[in-house]
């Protein structure tokens, strides 16, 4: 009894898996969204629904597999030593493209304060790469650090958001978002698949749901209870915040803003709260930021200790912090805002979301196909078999759509990635070899 007390209810863990996802992935939604017109907010339900089948399935991994190494371990299951350096570098990939997203962000936010930050495709940039070596080098003090502040920063655009999606009714108007409705005249199948990469950002994280499991009364139960009411939480927060403030600001206006929420707090009450919340928006993109550094090289320090990136990941500070593994992905990111330089935030968010989507649904796939094996090492049941495999089918029908979705250039250069990281493996696959074929052995001449 006293060892589950210590332990996290259903209640904490939602909580947990609801403030992980929500992060800094929605602040710059109502913008790109705007760009299509509030039809866009269709895309929510599918999403929605494939999120919450992917987050159980993956809580469902975490349970009947005991393994430490997440998507990887998984995907490994199913797909060999091949399948989990795949995973882990498309995985990695992934959150550097999503950290220079998220710099990107804030910097869209911090323009309202230092208005030289907008005044270009330079400027934007400065400041972009500057944001992302300044939230490296806080990541040298180690993770505890890193931990502290991301649970206080997070609430920065938790509070602004979830706010709107309960008082921003009051200002709701029928004429405005019936104009914002379909001001491009696009189909409806077409403004749906556009922005299927903008609403899976946002669940972006869900995946880290399972991770918990150990420290969870009744895991079996209450870990993937807490999947599907965390990303029902955050789904109904995104869903009712990105309605309303269609209904607050013109759409011209809102497709046009590089920090919407602080918009719409402005329209509502006064300035002075709009430069508020963009303040407590910059705060939590900074904190989201900080833990996703973190994460990034953690993910490249995994794969490391399995032989399968450069062991310079591997080494860790006195504090416990991966600094040259931190520093390599900082490298790695600068050029990739260089490579997508822009003088508009918002295009260059739009650009980087939706290869992030491409470089993370692909390990979701192989991750979501290792519940098969799985389930059959860990023999379970029949009805649990089937069940697990009918919601497996939903989140890979979801991904391929969303793979579908994010077009035809994020597709064609996650498929180029996939297609480097096929040759990268083979340079190393013979570590992984017990002994050389027989027909393969050094035959001496005479």
């Amino acid at each position: 009894m006293a060892e589950s007390s210590k332990k996290m209810s259903l209640m904490g863990l939602t909580t947990l898996v609801t403030v992980n996802m929500m992060g800094s992935g929605i602040i710059m939604l109502p913008t790109n969204m705007a760009q299509l017109g509030a039809v866009s907010l269709l895309s929510w339900i599918f999403t929605a629904v494939g999120s919450m089948a992917i987050a159980y399935c993956f809580a469902q991994c975490g349970v009947f597999c005991a393994r430490s190494g997440g998507l990887s371990a998984y995907t490994e299951e199913a797909h060999a030593k091949s399948g989990f350096f795949l995973c882990s570098y498309l995985y990695f990939l992934s959150l550097a493209i999503a950290n220079v997203a998220v710099a990107i962000s804030a910097v869209g936010y911090l323009t309202s304060f230092i208005p030289w930050l907008g005044s270009g495709a330079i400027p934007l940039c400065i400041g972009t790469i500057a944001l992302i070596w300044l939230t490296i080098l806080a990541n040298f003090g180690g993770p505890s650090i890193t931990g502290r502040l991301g649970t206080i920063t997070v609430w920065g655009v938790i509070i602004p958001v979830a706010g709107l999606s309960v008082i921003g009714w009051f200002w709701f108007k029928t004429d405005v978002f019936a104009a914002a409705w379909n001001p491009n005249n696009i189909a409806l199948s077409e403004a749906i698949g556009k922005t299927i990469p903008l609403t899976l950002w946002a669940f972006l994280g869900m995946e880290s749901a399972a991770q918990a499991s150990d420290a969870v009364e009744d895991p079996k139960r209450n870990v993937p209870l807490a999947c599907l009411f965390g990303t029902l939480g955050a789904a109904v927060v995104y869903i009712l915040s990105t309605t309303v403030i269609q209904g607050i600001v013109p759409n011209a206006e809102l497709a046009n803003s590089s920090a919407p929420f602080a918009l719409v707090y402005a329209q509502i009450f006064h300035p002075a709260i709009g430069n508020l919340v963009m303040a407590l928006a910059v705060m939590a993109c900074v904190g989201s930021l900080l833990g996703w550094q973190f994460t990034l090289a953690q993910t490249a320090k995994m794969t490391a200790d399995q032989g399968m990136f450069m062991k310079l990941f591997s080494k860790v500070s006195a504090k416990n912090a991966p600094i040259i593994g931190m520093i390599v992905c900082g490298v790695l990111q600068t050029l990739m805002a260089l490579s997508t330089i822009s003088p508009n935030a918002s295009a260059q968010f739009g650009k980087l979301v939706g290869l992030a989507a491409v470089t993370n649904l692909i390990p979701y796939v192989t991750a979501l196909t290792g519940l098969l094996v799985i389930m059959y090492k860990a023999q379970v049941s029949p009805a649990v078999y089937g069940r697990n495999t009918a919601v497996l089918l939903v989140a890979c029908i979801y991904c391929f759509y969303a793979l579908y979705a994010c077009g035809k250039d994020a597709v064609f250069g996650g498929t180029i990635v996939l297609a480097i990281g096929y040759l990268l493996y083979g340079f190393i696959a013979k570590r992984f070899v017990d002994e050389p074929p027989s027909s393969l052995a050094r035959v001496d001449k005479p």
